[in-house]
């Protein structure tokens, strides 16, 4: 299968491999390991062709197809089952020469290649693929260009996934997942039928979807039979034998040393002296296995506790202008709860958290709240309104007005930013650091109440580690949205589902939402398989809703406003030297940039709620 052999690589200064080997079994499905930045990604681009090797070799039987997300998502005026069925090159050739061909031996071969390749099935499994991955029989018909980057993205995975390469290689592909599409992805990469090599920091999928893990430190790849868990013991069994064994060689050591000093000078000693010498010089050192340092999330608690309920609903509704999201809203929220958002894509999850936020208001009903309440609110958008030429520093210090160099860069250091870091450029950072620095300034005043949306999108497994245990140790309340099932079992006590226009307990944990969730498809098939007479009721209401249709016409054009907007925006912050010329300039159209992106995603939320509310009365 995959054989790396003697593999040397440096980028600049940095050595991302050093003679580094490894063969992976046939039909292996391999989560692939390693701290942000060590070359994961590169490997990637080995494999395919795209990088130069320093020395060694990275190998792939002759013939074997490899498939690998499409940097650009899909965007033309294609529908999205069009363009998953299209990926599957060979199909579509055949398909088109078969509507041509007049040779009846060459017509045989078409149709013979076209039943091996149970081509008449393609529609409904790539239809399936779409419906995993959160695309409704609806959206699945309109055109890729009507959904934002993140929608496209999925729709990308999806016509990678349908075509089943022989490798397929994923780079963090639930990062623009939902939990619900994240489930259905551990599921359909259990049972996928070649070998599979898949970069994630989500223990969850290590744990239910792979059968190695690969792993890759120091510049060396080690592989590791089981899946997450199972690494986790291995690695800490080796490292306590490293640190045995370092500490064996190192008593050997000192006591050939003092064989030296004592007898180096003595006449008849002296060989023997010079011979232990040469032995210590000789002595490979032990490698101890240690981890990588990784910083600590620190969440300031609340001055002043508050009395609970610290926000209580009663019948209320919250939505965008004249249109309702969510409605018959009765729930409270404690001074210590522990609260994990469920439901799919476009049902109101974020629309909630912002209402809880105070970043909108109740449209009917009651929502009470403590006015010393203080809400700290985290959403991985909001990383583009990070100043790309300030430092770490530079935005501390806007919050600490009056405060000395050394308060600043003592509270820059608890966010995670050291003598090291504090005075590097946001641009010049991680994700995974911006999102850390985004963390420490939302929670900067101690708040009461910590919403987080999807806050491990950039974060590697150790740092989530990290952040866990930031939470589990924050006194305050915490809302979480997250892709990340293990983040919400380690730190949520209840759990919330927000589907059907409003917002419930859900009485289960996380592996009966998980069941669930993978029966959905089943049951969706059977309610479409009923009765006529429901299905002319139902069509008999679709008639009846031209005022919705309109509604969905007036999202869409607003969309491709804001998507023309979006852009003309990039074009002119692409363009050479924009930011040492006109920083300020360059930093207000990033701001209008990440407002029109907000206002995109709100309004893909009210067309999907549109649409889903169409598509339920036609089906």
């Amino acid at each position: 299968m995959l054989h790396v052999n003697g593999l040397t690589y440096r980028l600049g200064p940095r050595v991302l491999f050093d003679n580094a080997t490894v063969a992976l079994p046939p039909d292996a499905r391999v989560g692939f390991l390693g701290r942000n930045g060590t070359g994961k990604t590169t490997l990637f681009r080995m494999i395919m062709g795209e990088v130069s090797l320093d020395l060694g070799s990275v190998s792939v039987p002759c013939g074997m197809r490899i498939g690998r997300v499409a940097q650009e998502a899909p965007g033309g005026p294609e529908t999205l089952i069009e363009v998953v069925l299209a990926a599957d090159e060979e199909r579509t050739a055949l398909l088109a020469e078969a509507e041509t061909a007049s040779d009846p031996h060459r017509i045989a071969e078409i149709q013979t290649r076209l039943a091996d390749k149970n081509s008449h099935a393609a529609p409904a499994r790539a239809a399936t693929i779409l419906a995993g991955l959160g695309f409704d029989h609806a959206a699945q018909s309109r055109s890729c260009s009507e959904f934002s980057g993140g929608w496209r993205m999925r729709v990308a995975l999806a016509a990678l996934l349908f075509t089943e390469p022989d490798l397929l290689l994923l780079d963090e592909p639930t990062n623009y997942l939902d939990l619900e599409g994240t489930l259905w992805l551990q599921d359909y990469l259990a049972s996928y039928p070649h070998t599979v090599v898949v970069i994630s920091h989500d223990r969850d999928l290590l744990n239910a979807s792979v059968d190695y893990i690969l792993h890759l430190t120091e510049g060396r790849l080690e592989l590791y039979r089981g899946g997450y868990d199972g690494f986790e013991k291995q690695r800490r069994e080796k490292q306590a034998l490293s640190l045995k064994l370092r500490k064996k060689q190192e008593d050997q050591r000192r006591h050939i040393q003092s064989f030296i000093d004592r007898f180096k000078a003595k006449a008849t000693k002296a060989a023997q002296a010079q011979s232990r010498m040469k032995m210590l010089a000789r002595m490979e050192p032990v490698a101890a296995l240690v981890d990588e340092e990784v910083r600590p999330f620190d969440f300031p608690p609340p001055a002043k506790p508050l009395s609970p309920p610290i926000i209580a609903l009663e019948g209320a509704s919250v939505g965008y202008g004249e249109r309702t999201v969510l409605s018959r809203l009765d729930l409270s929220i404690d001074s210590e709860d522990r609260i994990g958002l469920l439901g799919s894509n476009g049902n109101g999850k974020s629309t909630f958290a912002k209402l809880l936020a105070g970043r909108l208001t109740a449209m009917a009903g009651r929502m009470r709240r403590s006015s010393a309440l203080k809400v700290a609110y985290f959403a991985q958008h909001q990383l583009d309104e990070l100043n790309p030429q300030a430092s770490a520093r530079d935005h501390v210090a806007e919050m600490m007005i009056g405060a000395t160099e050394a308060q600043i860069r003592a509270r820059t250091a608890q966010i995670g930013f050291g003598a090291d870091k504090a005075d590097t450029p946001v641009s010049n950072i991680s994700g995974g650091e911006k999102a850390r620095l985004l963390m420490g300034l939302a929670t900067f005043g101690g708040p009461h109440l910590l919403i987080l949306d999807e806050p491990t999108n950039h974060l590697d497994i150790d740092s989530r580690q990290a952040l866990i245990q930031a939470l589990n140790d924050y006194p305050g309340a915490v809302i979480l949205i997250s892709h990340d099932r293990y983040l919400l079992e380690a730190c949520v006590d209840r759990l919330w589902l927000v589907a059907d226009g409003t917002v419930k307990g859900f009485d289960g944990d996380m592996e009966d939402y998980r069941r669930l969730v993978l029966a959905k498809p089943t049951v969706e098939k059977n309610e479409r398989a009923g009765e006529p007479t429901q299905r002319q009721a139902n069509a008999a209401r679709r008639a009846q809703t031209a005022a919705d249709r309109e509604k969905v016409r007036q999202i869409e054009a607003a969309m491709e406003k804001l998507q023309a907007i979006i852009a003309d925006l990039d074009e002119k912050l692409s363009r050479p030297g924009l930011f040492e010329r006109s920083p300020d300039k360059a930093a207000e159209m990033a701001k209008a940039r990440a407002t029109a992106e907000e206002r995109l995603l709100l309004a893909e939320e009210a067309w999907l709620e549109a649409s889903a509310a169409l598509e339920e009365a036609s089906s």
